[in-house]
Order: structure tokens, then sequence, then C-alpha cells
């Protein structure tokens, strides 16, 4: 680090990202924050006060040594920078962009408690990308185990799993359910949160590492779990949670109301926002009302902006104090004209006769008391309902268990939401299937689904010792 003391330190004002013009980026699909410059990153690395007991490395998922990191920044020595982060983190350009670092290394990050954090985020991208243009990929290493090991799922567990068994030595074979890889990377995060060119970096990087990646390959039907077991030395299973959940109110079944997952994936894998002859794969609505406060809400709302809605509704039966996204998505979707309208909850959805969306009924609340998640609970208020005109609804609530590969495999033990149960290494009840993700944490976070996997490398790497590789 160099020679500046802790004052010095401390008056360093944080970096400000650059971003596209909030008017003109909210007319695109190009990515909204555009980086920083190699001046500011060595400035901000700066600000780290090389704490001894590493908070921020605690609160990272999947423990990247934060600090050294930022030292080596802060002396210009990017290589090393990358070195030190490629360790720990197999997706480094994608939790740059989309981990909620606010909670997380900067949420526990000292220079927070008189002030601002370390931008910790920021510079993990910069690195990143910095490394994509001026470093090799990695190599598979030389001495391989010989043991074979199957990953379901093309996600940022299954990738994170992926990349930490290969450098281990073992041979990985990735089944993606979906035509094309990154899960929920690809198909949940619009491209102007995460380009799909920077998921395709990160996947080649993992296949220079020895990675095979197969699609169209759905597992509970063209494979079961048994089959692959018997293949393979070990499975890992990270397919996701991708049931929809919806409101459950009358009207939900007309045309033009979409779960979150439908609306984004036919934007992000059928290109719907480009103009295609005859029509796009989605519909496209003059008003577009999003249901749901979290960072899939916003990326929802953000898009049907982008999609051309002259009005983009983002209806949250709590206050923005509750909101659940990360706070740049919300203050990025405040700059581009979303109109946010808090405490209300819908009642039903009404169709004109052609079947499609023309308008939603809803009812004001207010806040009462705490219920189960510390959050104030939505109380109705009698009388307050009204209806607003709309032409799309798009729910964005959460999601749970797809048991299309559970129901399929009967020797998993699943809880009462119907996620595999496993234990601190991530094993479930079948002998060396392990398993991570939203498939047994509901739906949560990439970098939580990052750590589950490394977790379970880890856990299969032991598994393994204890055997010899299949023929």
């Amino acid at each position: 680090m160099t020679k500046l003391s802790p004052k010095e330190r401390m008056a360093i004002k944080r970096v400000k990202m650059i971003t596209q013009d909030a008017k003109e980026r909210a007319c695109n699909f190009r990515e909204v924050n555009q980086g920083l410059t190699p001046e500011l990153a060595m400035e901000e690395a700066n600000r780290c006060l090389v704490c001894r007991n590493k908070p921020c490395m605690e609160g990272c998922p999947v423990g990247v040594h934060i600090p050294e990191f930022l030292t080596a920044i802060a002396l210009g020595d990017f290589k090393l920078a990358a070195e030190i982060l490629r360790v720990d983190n197999a997706l480094p350009a994608t939790t740059g962009r989309v981990c909620p670092q606010e909670v997380q290394c900067e949420g526990v990050c000292v220079r927070g408690n008189k002030g601002e954090p370390v931008a910790i985020g920021f510079l993990e991208r910069w690195v990143a990308d910095w490394a994509a243009e001026n470093m090799p990929r990695e190599q598979p290493p030389t001495n391989q185990t010989g043991f074979r090991v199957a990953v379901v799922g093309s996600g940022p567990g299954g990738l994170t799993t992926a990349g930490e068994l290969a450098r281990m030595g073992h041979k990985v074979h990735v089944f993606e359910a979906l035509h094309d890889t990154g899960g929920v990377l690809r198909y949940g995060i619009p491209e102007f949160r995460l380009p799909k060119a920077i998921v395709d970096r990160e996947v080649e990087n993992l296949r220079a590492l020895g990675v095979t990646i197969e699609c169209n390959v759905i597992i509970g039907r063209t494979l079961t779990v048994d089959e692959i077991a018997e293949e393979f030395d070990a499975v890992f299973i990270a397919n996701g949670a991708g049931l929809p959940m919806f409101l459950k109110v009358p009207g939900e079944n007309f045309k033009g109301v979409y779960s979150a997952n439908e609306y984004l994936t036919r934007v992000n894998l059928m290109g719907a926002w480009m103009d295609v002859e005859g029509g796009t794969p989605i519909a496209r609505g003059e008003t577009v009302v999003v249901f749901g406060a979290g960072n899939v809400a916003m990326d929802s709302v953000r898009t049907a902006k982008r999609m051309g809605a002259a009005h983009a509704v983002c209806a949250y039966r709590r206050t923005r104090a509750e909101m659940p996204a990360r706070a740049e998505e919300i203050e990025h979707a405040e700059e581009e004209g979303i109109d946010f309208q808090f405490l209300v909850a819908p009642l039903e959805i009404f169709g004109d006769e052609k079947g499609w969306v023309r308008a939603v009924k809803l009812q004001k609340m207010e806040l009462g008391e705490p219920d189960s998640s510390g959050r104030r609970r939505p109380v109705p208020i009698a009388g307050s309902e009204y209806e607003m005109p709309c032409n799309i609804v798009v729910v964005a609530l959460g999601t749970t268990a797809n048991p299309l590969l559970t129901n399929t495999t009967p020797a998993l033990k699943l809880n009462k939401w119907k996620n595999i149960v496993v234990d601190e290494k991530q094993a479930t009840t079948m002998p060396g299937v392990f398993a991570g993700g939203d498939i047994v944490r509901g739906g949560a976070t990439v970098i939580l689904a990052m750590g589950d996997g490394k977790v379970a490398a880890h856990g299969i790497d032991e598994y393994l010792k204890t055997r010899t590789p299949k023929q």
C-alpha cells in the first residue's frame, strides 16, 4: 500500500461510478455503469485502512482476500490483484456488477463507521475487466485426479463449483437445461446490468480450465439424478428455484400477465427488445405495472421502461424504507423515471373483451405491527380501493423450487418448502450427491449460491479422497 497515514486515507472521498445519462439509458439496453479509470481505481483502493481483523472478508460469502487485492490495486500491480481475486472467485466480473456489496463486504467495512465504505464492488469489477483484456485465461492443472463430477445447472452456484473442482484436478461436466449457459445470470438479469458478453467471458474462463458444458439436458426428464450418479463419481445439484409465485387474485389468467421469470426470460433469451418482423416474443404496453420491490422487480420495471412503456410502475405494499432491492438499483430506477407507488396491494386484475389486461384494482395500505420478518405488516385501509388502467402486469414476488428434478429423485430429503436438505458441507441424503443455491435456500442472491458452490466443491473433494475413480 502506498505510504499514506490513516488520516490521509480517511480524507479520500469515495469514487463515483461513471454511468450513462439517465434519460439516454432509459431507452437502451447498454450497460448503465461504465466502470472506472485506472487512476480512480488506485485512488479508491488507497481508502482501505488494511484492518487487522479483515471484517470485509468475513462479509464475503466466497471469502475473497479483499485487503490483499485492494493493496495490489493501490500499488498499481493489477496483475497481482487479478490473481488474488481469481483464487477465491470464479465469476468476479459478474459479482462486481450484481453482488449486494452494501450489505456484505462493504456493509462491514470499517470506513463505513465514519463515512462511506470502500467501493469494493466497483474495484472487483474493474480488476476483472482489466484481467480480461490483459491476462491469459487459466489453464487446467497438470495433476489430474481421474475423478469425474457432474454439475446440474450452469448458474452461479454450478459455475463456481465447476471452477473450484477443475482447479483441484477433477473433470467436470455441467448439464444445463436451457440452450445457453449462465442460468439466472443470462435469463434473469437484464443486459443493462449484466451484459451477456460478460457471462460468456466468465463461462469461457471455465471452459479453458477444462470444464465441459452440455446444454439442452433437463435433469428429471432427459436424464435423472440416479442415472448421472451411476456414471459420475459425484454430483452437485444447482438447478435453482424457477417456479414463480403469483398474486392469487382474480384475473391472473388474462393475457398480458407475466411472472417476472417469464418476462425477463423472453426479453433476455428471446431478444424481445429487438424489432422483429411479425412482432416480438412478449407484449409491450403503454402502462406496465410490476408488483414487488426486490432486485427482480427493479429489473422488470426498468426493462419495461426500455421496452417502450410510457408509464412504468413499481407497486409495493410497504414503503421505500422496506424495499429489499439494492439501493443502487432503486436509485437508478428513480433516475430513469420509474413511478413508485407505495402502500398499495392488488385485489383484482380486469380484462377487456379480447382477454387482455385493461386495469388492476388496488387497495391502499398502512403499516401495522411487525411481522415474523421484523418488518411492519401492511394493513388494508377500508374503502380505499381504486382502479389503475394498464396493459401489462408483471408479478415479481419470488420463486419456489421446481419439482421436476426432486419428484424424480425420491432419495433426496426435502424440507416443507420442497427445497433440498443438505448438511454443513452441502451434502444431501444421497451418497455422493451435493446441492446448493436456490434449490436449497429458496430464492436468494447470486453470491450466496456461489458461496454454497465453494463449500460444496470442498465437500466433494473430501468425499472423493475416500474413493477410487469409476472406470
